[in-house]
Order: C-alpha cells, then structure tokens, then sequence
C-alpha cells in the first residue's frame, strides 16, 4: 500500500463483482490521445460510472455533459467485458499528480487485476503518428505486449507526469502495469493518433 497522506479520494457508486479487471487510464496529455481512446472505450463498450475522486488539490471547476453538472475525475466499469476505465475532464495539475496515483493504489487496486496506461509523445513526422510501443513492469505483461505485436521501447527513457507515478507505484506495489506510448500530433488534439492506440494495441493486449 502507498504511503497514505494523500488528500484525494475515491467515491463509490455501484459495486463491481467482475473477476480480472483491467484498468485504461485516460487522462488528459499530449494531443489528448488517452483521453480520446478512453472516452470511445467508454461509451462503445457501454461502461457505467462506478465512482468519483475528488481531490482539494484539483483544480476548482464544474464539469458538465448534456447540460448536466458532474465531478470532472471518473471511473467507469462494466463486468462483460470486465474493464473499468479513469477519465478526467481538467488537467491533473502537479501538486495533484502523487495523490491522485495514492488514491489509485490505495482505494482501487483491490477492484483491478492489471492497469494499462496511455500517453502520448511527439511524432516527429506525419508518418510517424500513431505508431505505438510499450513498457511493462512484469513479465507476463512483456510477453502480452510482444504477443498483441507492440513493440517494446527501446533504450532508456522516463515517462513523467501522472501516468508515470502510476506507473511507478504500480512496480513498487507489485500490481502488473503497462503503458502503450502512441506518437501524436505534439500540437492539437490527435483522434488519429487516438484510433490507432486502440485498434492496434488496446484491442490486441485487451479482452474487450
């Protein structure tokens, strides 16, 4: 368990009984690539919210769909197939990144068996868009990511940001994690970028 001094919290809507549930991070980052594929997932798979985080640390907005006002960090889960994912409609600022990624291992990982974690990273051509390569903290999931046919990240790097304090709580709480880093448009929004991450990866690594 992470240290627990974090000030954001999870707020529980429904009950979620699924066995081998995958986690899809979806929060906002380069050419808001995680966030286009996780809201498709969402509403394609027929995902129902299943909580809220709340968190002083972000940022003091109203968040609203269809004329309606609701908390601006969510979680969505279904059990057929068994995926819940994390949405967020504000960028998760700094100061929020260690509590938010708290929260995630302290008040959810018991409900999830693997989490998969997306972000972007600058294309350096148009060619170049929606190529997709992986890092994995286990095994298991290395040889899920070369069987889906995702290639592995070469050398060295580091990934930053909330997805890589997730990412690195997960290796340290022993919770298999993977991140599928897909080259976007590093200047607007990439649905592109984001449709390629899912029918080339997430649907491959991922029983949907």
């Amino acid at each position: 368990m992470v240290t627990q001094n974090s000030s954001a919290e999870f707020e529980k809507k429904s009950e979620l009984t699924a066995d081998s549930v995958t986690l899809i991070e979806g929060l906002p980052g380069l050419g808001l690539v995680a966030s286009i594929a996780v809201d498709q997932i969402t509403k394609q798979l027929g995902l129902e919210q299943h909580g809220t985080i709340v968190s002083d640390d972000f940022p003091p907005v109203a968040a609203y769909d269809e004329g309606r006002v609701r908390d601006a960090v969510r979680v969505y889960a279904g059990e057929d197939p068994a995926v819940m994912t994390l949405q967020s409609d504000v960028t998760i600022p700094p100061n929020a990144v260690e509590s938010l990624s708290e929260c995630v291992l302290n008040d959810m990982a018991q409900e999830f068996e693997q989490a998969v974690f997306l972000a972007g990273a600058p294309a350096e051509s148009e060619e170049q868009i929606g190529e997709v390569t992986g890092v994995a903290t286990t095994d298991e999931l290395e040889t899920a990511l070369t069987e889906a046919g995702i290639t592995l990240a070469d050398g060295a790097g580091v990934i930053g940001g909330v997805t890589g304090a997730l990412l690195a709580d997960c290796y340290h709480l022993d919770v298999p994690a993977a991140v599928l880093i897909v080259r976007s448009n590093p200047y607007i929004p990439d649905p592109g970028a984001a449709r390629a991450v899912i029918e080339n990866a997430l649907e491959p690594l991922v029983d949907f």
